[in-house]
């Protein structure tokens, strides 16, 4: 035996640091929003509950987005951590809440995955002219988990990987949206339009125009198109100077998106006119396509791209912060470890990220066997957990850095008041939705599981498998739960000490 007691071994690997830039994050937390998709999905209801007065409510939407980025902001910089909202809360709030936060970032990749990858493979092939393997449900759903598991490697194989297929995506997506706006807003003026075209006016910006519960209901659609921009923020430990770059990729990423939907939301509005989007409303996510043909003729091809590239870039995009989440998560002990592992040479968390897909994969596979309908309502579900998380995160920043608080008025606007006002409307939005999603009647499927409508109870179940994984998992591994809460370091947050 040696006399040596040198240890060899080797440390475990951790994320590629400085992997990618400001850019590259940038896009990614654009792609996953998945714009174009995001709009064909909403703009049709939205436009049947106040008319004209779409754009003014997409703008609305963009407000409480906005307050909750900055709060990603300013939390990113005093703890750059992957797990964004699970340990920005649980350093602010305690373990239990930061728990909860941090599961339902997770579920909501396992909800949506499944039908974004859908939506992708479906334009697709509309986009080809292969509507009959649209209707066979077979085809439609293999070629669906198939792109999953691509996108999933590509996750797997490297951050790098990851921000050139995302940059190429956005580009043709981008290229798509704007080609299709600047077609039917120049018809609209110049008098060609086939359909009941209307001239863009400015007061179709003001939210409170319709009025009423019409409202609510269109920002409770208009709020959740926006979601997805926090991903740039699960790559922070991927990128370069990471306390502050990722923070602002997600705020420049509200503000873009702000701009392309209102725009959007006015070439569609003023080309089609309100009766012909209120009368197709029940058309969801292929009211692009109707469009498409209507605007574009021959051309409705590139329409349809934009929105399979949309689904495709945000299949990618949607699995990151699942799968970081899971890795800080485990990193603290609060999950098994294996969800931890990073592969030695990609050095991604390769573990979380199959898991993630896996049962995304095999949730979209089941709900479809219930019915199509019952897919969708899973995606109404995601509204709780969104503004659940988010909401957390707005409180968590202004308790967090409470003892700067009044040191400056951008502090107390930034950091305190915005991001709470933020978190409040979010949860005035989740009471909304609560309410709404009680009724069967307002479902997909239309129909009552257990005296209510499938959304919420498939948003109560998910919080209450959580409750109990997480009092299972207390007993299992204690250490996390002791940690205790805390205040942002004063070095940190006045620049005393290297970010």
């Amino acid at each position: 035996m040696s006399g040596s007691s040198q240890d060899t071994r080797r440390p475990a690997p951790s994320l590629k640091a400085n992997a990618i830039g400001f850019v590259d994050a940038l896009v990614i937390g654009l792609n996953a929003t998945s714009p174009a998709y995001s709009l064909a999905a909403v703009i049709g209801p939205v436009v049947a509950l106040v008319g004209i007065y779409a754009p003014g409510v997409l703008f609305a939407s963009f407000v409480p987005m906005l307050l909750i980025a900055s709060a990603f902001y300013y939390l990113n910089r005093v703890d750059q951590d992957c797990g964004t909202t699970f340990s920005w809360v649980t350093r602010a709030m305690g373990p239990w809440t930061g728990w909860l936060g941090g599961w339902a970032i997770a579920m909501t990749g396992v909800l949506v995955v499944g039908s974004l990858a859908d939506v992708a493979v479906t334009f697709a092939l509309l986009a080809f002219g292969l509507d009959s393997w649209v209707e066979n449900d077979f085809v439609r759903q293999l070629l669906t988990v198939l792109l999953i598991l691509v996108m999933t490697a590509v996750c797997v194989i490297g951050t790098e990987l990851s921000a050139r297929v995302q940059n190429a995506l956005i580009l043709a997506q981008v290229a798509c949206l704007i080609a299709f706006a600047v077609v039917a807003l120049y018809r609209v003026y110049a008098g060609t339009g086939s359909l009941n075209s209307t001239n863009p006016s400015f007061r179709w910006l003001d939210p409170f125009g319709a009025g009423g519960a019409s409202l609510t209901g269109a920002l409770l659609l208009g709020v959740f198109i926006y979601w997805g921009w926090e991903s740039a923020v699960n790559l922070t430990e991927e990128v370069r100077h990471s306390a502050t770059a990722p923070g602002r990729a997600a705020v420049w990423s509200t503000v873009i998106l702000l701009l392309t939907y209102v725009s959007v939301a006015y070439a569609v509005v003023a080309y089609a006119g309100p009766a012909f989007l209120a009368e197709n409303a029940a058309e969801e996510e292929f009211i692009f396509a109707l469009l498409a043909d209507e605007a574009m003729g021959g051309w409705d091809w590139v329409v349809l791209l934009a929105v399979s590239t949309s689904g495709i870039a945000s299949t990618q995009t949607t699995i990151i912060p699942a799968s970081r989440t899971a890795l800080s998560m485990a990193r603290r002990r609060a999950l098994p470890t294996h969800f931890a592992h990073i592969h030695p040479r990609f050095r991604t968390p390769d573990v979380s990220t199959w898991w993630v897909a896996g049962i995304a994969i095999a949730w979209y596979l089941a709900v479809n066997q219930i019915s199509s309908n019952a897919l969708f309502d899973s995606l109404t579900a995601l509204s709780l957990l969104i503004a659940f998380y988010y909401a957390l995160t707005g409180v968590a920043c202004a308790v967090y850095y409470r003892h700067h608080l009044t040191e400056s008025l951008r502090n107390f606007l930034f950091i305190g008041l915005g991001p709470v006002v933020g978190a409040a409307l979010l949860t005035w939005l989740l009471a909304e939705s609560v309410a709404d999603m009680s009724d069967p009647a307002n479902s997909y499927s239309g129909v009552s599981w257990f005296g209510l409508g499938p959304p919420l109870v498939i948003g109560i179940g998910i919080t209450l498998a959580g409750v109990v994984l997480m009092i299972v998992w207390r007993f299992v591994t204690p250490a996390f739960w002791s940690e205790r809460r805390g205040v942002a370091d004063p070095d940190l947050v006045h620049g005393h000490k290297e970010l």
